[in-house]
């Protein structure tokens, strides 16, 4: 079994958050906001499913924590590491899949390049 495989399927509230960790190194808040903006507000996590999900991502080796002192306060930052980017590249090729999948079956297939 290849080491991603273990990982997968991802959960909502995972795939979210290390989709929006992938681009840049987050606080939770900000990763809260930036889950419901790329949603389009139609997903938001609650403080204590974000930090429940940053917990057992650090634990698992998906991200990893870093710490700065933004504006006279120590907040804790969270980035993707090489793990997880492998482990959410895997979760969304098999995504798109599921997808292509979906919209032959629906008779609603895009062209490639698309």
């Amino acid at each position: 079994m290849d080491a991603t495989e273990r990982f997968l399927p991802l959960n909502p509230a995972t795939l979210h958050i290390l989709v929006v960790v992938a681009a840049e190194e987050r606080h939770g808040y900000s990763i809260m906001q930036e889950v419901e903006r790329q949603s389009l507000g139609q997903y938001k996590l609650s403080a204590g499913t974000l930090y429940d999900n940053l917990q057992k991502l650090l634990d698992q080796g998906l991200v990893v924590e870093t710490t700065r002192h933004d504006e006279g306060s120590r907040r804790r930052y969270y980035k993707l590491s090489r793990l997880g980017r492998k482990v959410l590249g895997a979760d969304l090729d098999r995504l798109e899949s599921t997808l292509r999948e979906a919209r032959m079956n629906m008779g609603v297939a895009k062209p490639r390049g698309a």
